[in-house]
């Protein structure tokens, strides 16, 4: 057995020890007590409508992958469509386990607040929930990744292979399984990001416009139609969404990594360096896999002690050890790898600082998410004076709060893009592109533990929603919307988090597809200096602004669509509580529009650089990559940041902290205006912008060897 083998099947072991820990959390919080017959039948509700929402919008996605899969085992590579179904269903799985998790979470927090009414122990049932989605994330992205490496004989630098019909097509079939596996892990996020998104806003703001402007409701109150759709919506969106979202990302990282270690290669073979072995490509193969692997047990090792510590009454607190636990072990445990793997092997010129390049590289990574979640926390967080400024001029009327949230949203900008910077920089310089790869993956490496404090978020959400939906103590409110404010922070970090991670991925793949070789010679450098690439690139950034666009749009018409048929049923009978309203219509309308309206800007992200491969060839597909990356990460930011601070703004003032200015105060109707535009931003466009660009890149350099040599304007 080979030590790349031996060592993948260790990691295996890790991921399958990580596995066993995820179905011991999800049996446990199973086991928990849901609460009263009114929290069962509503927590039931909530469950029954994700699983069929889920059901529908998979049945869409199940023709769209099966369709690309033949495509790929027919024209590009023979078994690329089988990997690529392996990707799909990787991401698939954790979407449903994550959806599945949370809604058992969330019920059970609430009651664990009522039967406790104590912070800290019910802080422990949300985590456990959302433990459940951040390992499964890491969990199911290696063990399909690793099943793609131990099946088709791992990684070589000098195959060929092709598909049944374009047999004169030759590729490396090696890398083209990575590139396809990280492909169906792509293409289901983009779907479940545009669906789950337009669903779940789609309700939350006809809810907010039923509740808190027609009738003068609270935000969750059960005699509003489309607040059942709205908790739903929290789980399909921001569970299996972000799930699948950030599933993909730490595939990408991994497969980006791998595709530059072949790049690097045969540059180094063509350029006459003899030194270099086949025993410096493998060490460059299995670092990424290691990395991630050590990142795993940081994890395991963070969200256990969290499980097993006696938590106090600051959650923040206590989230944030999690982070940092499981971030220092990746440092330490990525450190003693890295000098393992490359101490004794020739290494390339590019790694200025031997064979401690590819580790420092990991740790601008892993610096950099948590310096962009602080950056995140600062200009999203009630306890902070960005979003206290925007609740300040809620006093002003409805466009003082716009104009000032969109200059917090704008400011926010340029440090995460500084930090993003930095580390590519610096990872550049003292580990090349290979050096950017593994500080994108070292950001992703302990992802784990960031999408179980994220998925903390909605649970606490949900969680604070079904206490007042369902009447419980005014002291068990206390404690959930303690939990949903401290949810609110956690998920507008994930978001952030999920931002700086799209842009370093993004980076890899382009720095991949640059580097990409198809068949029997590598692709020509691009030469990025041509009309081409500037013609792109100026369509690149244009087409991601009518993507936002049509995100924003779907979203509008399908909350308009959903107030008005919510606003008749609640008739003066509902009014008084002799009545229920027809919850399972409004999920059905929820469910109906969200898919209708996915289809269109997840098959563009699809169809562009195929389109613009065909037509103009791969130079022009480099520059809208470029451009897209360029325009779509500043706006992403700018979308999450604002929609985070204008939530929290609204929030700032439900809970009393703007003297004077309560609930049902103009003040406060000026901020539901302003959480209504941050809505759709940060929970549609700012995180779609992320799968956009990925898609689009990880397309790209999957269709290399077809677009190369086959393009109208050679």
């Amino acid at each position: 057995m080979s030590l790349l083998t031996s060592s993948w099947l260790i990691v295996l072991g890790v991921v399958v020890l990580a596995l066993i820990y995820v179905a011991f959390n999800y049996f446990r919080i199973k086991k928990m007590p849901e609460g009263t017959a009114e929290m069962i039948e509503l927590s039931g509700i909530i469950r029954s409508g994700a699983q069929t929402f889920l059901k529908t919008e998979f049945k869409s996605i199940a023709i769209v992958v099966g369709a690309v899969a033949v495509i790929f085992t027919l024209c590009v590579e023979k078994t690329s469509g089988i990997t690529f179904l392996m990707g799909a269903l990787m991401s698939s799985i954790v979407c449903v386990l994550g959806m599945q998790s949370a809604t058992y979470a969330n019920v059970r927090t609430s009651n664990k607040a009522r039967e406790s009414l104590s912070i800290g122990e019910t802080v422990k049932v949300a985590l456990c929930g959302g433990s459940i989605s951040g390992l499964a994330v890491q969990g199911f992205g290696m063990l399909g990744f690793i099943a793609v490496l131990l099946c088709f004989g791992g990684v070589k630098h000098d195959a060929e292979s092709s598909g049944l019909v374009l047999k004169a097509l030759t590729c490396n079939p090696y890398i083209m399984r990575i590139s396809t596996y990280s492909l169906g892990c792509s293409i289901v996020a983009m779907f479940n990001r545009v669906a789950g998104g337009n669903y779940t806003k789609a309700a939350d703001i006809s809810s907010d416009i039923l509740g808190k402007l027609r009738h003068d409701l609270p935000e969750d109150d059960s005699r509003i139609p489309n607040t059942i759709a709205d908790f739903i919506g929290d789980n399909v969106n921001d569970i299996a969404g972000n799930c699948s979202d950030l599933l993909e990302s730490f595939v990408a990282t991994m497969s980006a990594s791998i595709m530059i270690s072949v790049t690097l290669f045969k540059t180094a073979l063509a350029e006459g360096e003899t030194q270099i072995t086949d025993a410096t490509f493998n060490a460059t193969v299995l670092f990424p896999v290691i990395l991630a692997g050590c990142g795993l047990v940081g994890c395991l090792i963070g969200l256990g002690l969290a499980n097993i510590k006696k938590m106090g009454d600051n959650p923040s607190k206590e989230l944030d050890l999690s982070t940092w636990i499981s971030a220092g072990c990746t440092i330490v445990f990525g450190g003693v790898a890295s000098y393992f793997i490359f101490k004794d092997v020739p290494l390339y010129t590019e790694f200025k600082l031997g064979w401690a390049s590819p580790w420092v590289s990991s740790i601008m990574g892993i610096v950099s998410g948590i310096a962009i979640g602080i950056i995140t926390e600062y200009y999203t967080s009630t306890d902070h004076k960005p979003t206290q400024k925007i609740a300040e001029m809620c006093t002003e009327g409805e466009a003082f709060v716009v104009t000032k949230g969109d200059a917090v949203g704008s400011r926010s900008v340029l440090l995460p893009v500084l930090v993003i910077i930095i580390a590519l920089i610096v990872s550049g310089i003292i580990g090349g592109s290979y050096g950017i790869a593994i500080s994108a993956l070292g950001m992703l490496a302990f992802v784990g533990a960031t999408v179980s404090i994220d998925a903390f978020g909605p649970i606490a959400d949900n969680a604070g929603g079904l206490a007042e939906a369902c009447h419980l103590a005014p002291d068990v409110r206390k404690i959930t919307d303690k939990l949903d404010a401290v949810g609110n922070t956690t998920a507008a970090i994930g978001k952030g988090f999920a931002i700086g991670s799209a842009a370093f991925a993004t980076v890899s793949l382009i720095m991949a597809y640059v580097g990409t070789y198809s068949g029997d010679a590598a692709v020509p450098v691009l030469n990025f200096a041509t009309f081409f690439v500037v013609a792109g690139g100026i369509l690149g950034g244009a087409l991601v602004e009518y993507f936002s666009a049509i995100l924003t749009d779907n979203t509008i018409d399908a909350a308009k669509i959903m107030a008005d048929v919510g606003d008749k049923q609640m008739t003066q009978e509902v009014l008084d509580g002799k009545a229920k309203p027809d919850y399972n219509m409004m999920i059905a309308m929820a469910a109906k529009e969200a898919i209708r309206r996915m289809v269109l800007p997840s098959v563009l992200a699809l169809l562009i650089p195929v389109i613009g491969g065909f037509l103009l060839g791969p130079e022009f597909v480099g520059g809208i990559l470029v451009g897209a990356t360029i325009v779509a990460i500043p706006r992403a930011i700018f979308m999450g940041n604002s929609g985070g601070a204008f939530d929290n703004a609204k929030k700032y003032i439900e809970q009393g902290m703007l003297k004077g200015h309560a609930k049902g105060s103009p003040a406060h109707k000026a901020a539901v205006t302003g959480d209504t535009i941050g809505d759709t931003r940060k929970d549609v466009v700012g995180v779609a912008l992320d799968i956009f660009i990925k898609l689009m890149s990880t397309v790209a350099n999957t269709i290399t060897p077809i677009i190369s040599r086959y393009h109208i304007f050679k």
